[in-house]
């Protein structure tokens, strides 16, 4: 009887793992669709309106799911609050601090970050170029991410029972 559950156990936690690996390849392409609006929105906050920096960051974040509204919240409290920080080096540490939230990858990471390098330090034209630019990676990324997600959410379901049945088999 005890082995039984010992069996049941190992079969539960191993398909919960498979499921849970599955769920960040079908979350990963949702916060890239997520960023890339966020973008837009900013966008349009310095383009359209003429807000400033800090200001359009804050108005960004209230319509972004989070944790992307964490990261955009504390670069703008960063740089209202701080004035010897630049804001490549602000954005460079929101990035970092909230990333491990995220599910995106290495790729998405090097957009965003070159993007910081650029934003703050511009003219209003020049800035609006860099975010068309990023959102336009991003794109690309998430196409990737679909195929991934298409390519291995299924593969990771499945894995994770397999595994722990071998697991079971193994032991009995």
């Amino acid at each position: 009887m005890m082995s039984f559950v010992g069996a049941l156990l190992i079969l539960i936690a191993g398909t919960l793992f498979g499921f849970q690996k599955a769920a960040g390849f079908a979350e990963r392409p949702r916060q890239i669709r997520q960023l890339t609006h966020a973008l837009q929105r900013l966008e349009t906050e310095i383009g359209f309106a003429a807000t400033p920096l800090p200001e359009a960051l804050l108005r960004t974040a209230e319509g972004s799911p989070e944790p992307l509204a964490a990261l955009l919240r504390q670069v703008s409290s960063e740089l209202i609050r701080s004035e010897e920080r630049s804001f490549s080096e602000v954005w460079e540490a929101a990035v970092t601090d909230h990333w491990g939230e995220l599910s995106m990858g290495s790729a998405e990471r090097g957009i965003i970050v070159r993007l910081g390098t650029t934003l703050g330090i511009s003219d209003r034209e020049d800035q609006l170029k860099h975010l068309k630019h990023a959102v336009v990676g991003l794109r690309g990324e998430e196409e990737t991410a679909r195929d991934d997600q298409r390519r291995y959410e299924k593969m990771w379901k499945s894995l994770g029972l397999l595994i722990a049945a071998l697991v079971v088999i193994l032991m009995v």
